[in-house]
């Protein structure tokens, strides 16, 4: 899979992470940025490029960071096409893929172990989307 990546600083720690463990899946990584810790750096300008990404089908799937992950969400989510999942466990990534076949990923660092954002990331990327009753739901999405 090819998937883009971004964070601002306060997700970036993750985001180095998060790189290493899908790159050693075998997937393809194209990050967008931020590619410090410091300075602080405004979240949209690193998360508009993974989500249009995403949007354009240049990548299949998008992870973004921050430290709580809902500017994130929200940025990814201006963006038509894209379908982020502010995830914070188990649960949420896995209905994130099933029941609204999100393809951006959005994660908080100052919310969970870095432990927990892996895990989080595996199970989004294992789960496959249920369709059925939900694909009317995501249709509706895109009118």
């Amino acid at each position: 899979m090819k998937i883009a990546i971004g964070s601002d600083h306060a997700g970036f720690r993750y985001k180095e992470a998060i790189k290493t463990f899908l790159t050693g899946l075998g997937h393809e990584v194209i990050d967008k940025g931020t590619y410090a810790e410091t300075p602080s750096v405004d979240y949209p300008r690193f998360i508009r490029p993974v989500a249009e990404a995403v949007a354009a089908g240049e990548v299949d799937r998008g992870v973004v960071l921050g430290g709580s992950g809902n500017g994130e969400a929200i940025t990814a989510n201006r963006i038509k096409g894209v379908r982020c999942a502010l995830c914070w466990n188990e649960e949420s990534a896995r209905l994130g893929r099933q029941h609204n076949d999100a393809n951006v990923i959005s994660l908080g660092e100052r919310m969970m172990s870095e432990e927990t954002a892996l895990k989080l990331v595996q199970i989004w990327l294992d789960t496959p989307f249920e369709g059925g009753r939900h694909l009317a739901r995501i249709q509706e999405l895109d009118e």
